[in-house]
């Protein structure tokens, strides 16, 4: 049985793959994490690993190793530092990994992974691409490991701060759908570059008309555009204010207004040839729509 190592599995998005591929059954799954609460043992059973991640990871001796990596934080550190061996590195060392798929935190990271990977001789690696993860918007009321983190629409405070047209369409993936996906992509016998996930694609304006059909009232809506995101400027959601004792007030806008531009340009519509939703059909991404109607409706 092929051994499959998730970076992160006890974290967030990591830790949503190692449960769809423990229910899976398919493979033999083992998590590199500093650490693991008794819950998530308990749910997992006796088919996780624990192997500590820092500062170096040691990589079992089996046939075959896949590693998915979600501690992309540490790791791009790791890869602009260049004071550690990387998860990459020690992948391509290890005689026994054959296939590797990175997560990217931010664009220069992703060109740095990329150009890491690239460089590799030995490792077959493919790059999952899905959009926004929906779950900042539904969670906890729909099971997710995200922090809700709203930008956009804020759905407790019926308000929402629409960049430039809000007729652009994004690209919205719940992370326990990618992680059914990356449990069914693991077993593919060949990998492209990218792996594109499009769980839904939706426009600003239609996510407000859900939320408000779902929870019966009308939001306040607000109007950024393009030249003040491009600013930095940015409405102020009625959700942001808990946020700026962890994340600056000045911060936080200037991501936000970063991220509005971004949509604004229509860089979340995805247009691939090829999405690994037809590769695996029997595997069906949730819409916004439910998602929504699920988490809000009144």
């Amino acid at each position: 049985m092929t051994v499959i190592a998730v970076a992160g599995g006890a974290g967030k998005l990591g830790r949503a793959i190692v449960e769809a591929l423990v229910e899976q059954g398919q493979h033999d799954v083992v998590v590199l994490a500093r650490e693991v609460n008794t819950i998530m043992i308990r749910n997992i059973k006796n088919k996780i690993v624990l192997i500590p991640a820092v500062p170096r990871p040691k990589i079992p001796k089996e046939p075959e190793l896949w590693l998915w990596t979600t501690d992309t934080s540490r790791l791009a550190a790791v890869l602009e530092t260049n004071k550690i061996e990387t998860l990459i590195q020690a992948a391509e060392k290890s005689v026994s990994t054959k296939r590797y798929i990175p997560s990217f935190p931010i664009a220069q990271s992703k060109l740095d992974i990329t150009a890491a990977l690239e460089a590799t001789s030995t490792l077959e690696y493919t790059a999952v691409l899905n959009g926004y993860f929906a779950d900042y918007w539904v969670a906890p009321k729909v099971k997710s490991y995200q922090d809700p983190l709203l930008l956009v629409v804020d759905i407790p405070n019926n308000f929402a701060a629409i960049p430039g047209s809000g007729n652009e369409l994004v690209a919205f993936t719940h992370t326990f759908d990618v992680a059914r996906f990356v449990a069914a992509l693991v077993g593919a016998p060949k990998w492209e570059k990218e792996s594109y996930i499009i769980g839904d694609k939706v426009s600003w304006n239609q996510f407000v008309q859900y939320a408000e059909e779902a929870k019966g009232t009308k939001f306040t809506v607000k109007t950024d555009s393009v030249e003040e995101l491009k600013k930095g400027q940015i409405t102020e959601l009625p959700s942001n204010p808990h946020l700026y004792p962890f994340f600056p007030k000045e911060m936080l806008q200037g991501l936000f207004s970063a991220f509005g531009r971004i949509f604004a340009e229509g860089a979340f519509d995805f247009k691939p040839k090829h999405t690994l939703n037809k590769d695996f059909f029997e595997v069906q991404a949730r819409k916004v729509k439910d998602l929504i109607f699920e988490a809000w409706k009144e």
